[in-house]
């Protein structure tokens, strides 16, 4: 065992040697050996301190979007009320999405007062039994995406049931173009006093 201490203590002894070189290079020096000029260590600090501040303070306000089924890398929060399209972020509960409420980004669809319709169709996704049906979305006549009867690990999806052809007062049908996306297309419209808007960032 001293032996081995031994032999890694000479190992680091060169670097351990310029150690005080190398601290009076991060002083200012123009090298190793050259006089400290501490002039030059405080001119850095007045370009560095800035922007590590500044990153500090960025840094926090984005949020880094996990799933790729929304077309952003980053958001951030921007109040105000929520139109169509908008970014929206809340905080959602189901079995499928894990044990913990997760946060999730997702857009904001078909807005209340608007009309939805549903149309089942036979499932065409290689392994669906028969009799298995996926949910067609259609908000005022366009279609938003299908409610598959799948999912990409083969567990079975139940695609939310519509019992209004209007999105009520309050709430918004969120989801994107993804068709692996897990949205109001399997849990419904969410209410709007639950949604923050976001802005896209990246």
């Amino acid at each position: 065992m001293l032996s081995l201490a031994w032999k890694t203590a000479r190992a680091a002894w060169p670097e351990i040697k310029l150690l005080p070189l190398r601290a009076a290079v991060a002083l200012g020096s123009s090298g190793l050996g050259q006089p400290v000029r501490p002039a030059q260590l405080w001119k850095a600090y007045a370009v560095v301190l800035p922007i590590g501040l500044a990153a500090c303070w960025a840094i926090p306000q984005v949020t880094w979007v996990m799933s790729p089924s929304i077309n952003a890398v980053a958001v951030r929060a921007s109040p105000g009320p929520i139109h169509k399209g908008d970014f929206v972020m809340f905080m959602l509960s189901h079995p499928l999405a894990g044990p913990k409420p997760v946060n999730v980004t997702k857009q904001a669809l078909c807005m209340p007062g608007e009309r939805l319709d549903m149309i089942e169709k036979p499932s065409m996704m290689p392994g669906a039994p028969n009799g298995q049906y996926d949910g067609w979305y259609y908000c005022n006549e366009r279609l938003l995406n299908v409610g598959k009867a799948l999912g990409r690990g083969g567990q079975k999806l139940d695609h939310w049931q519509p019992h209004e052809r209007v999105i009520p007062d309050g709430f918004v049908f969120v989801g994107s173009s993804h068709p692996d996306g897990f949205d109001s297309r399997y849990y419904g419209p969410v209410a709007i006093d639950r949604l923050k808007r976001m802005e896209k960032v990246l």
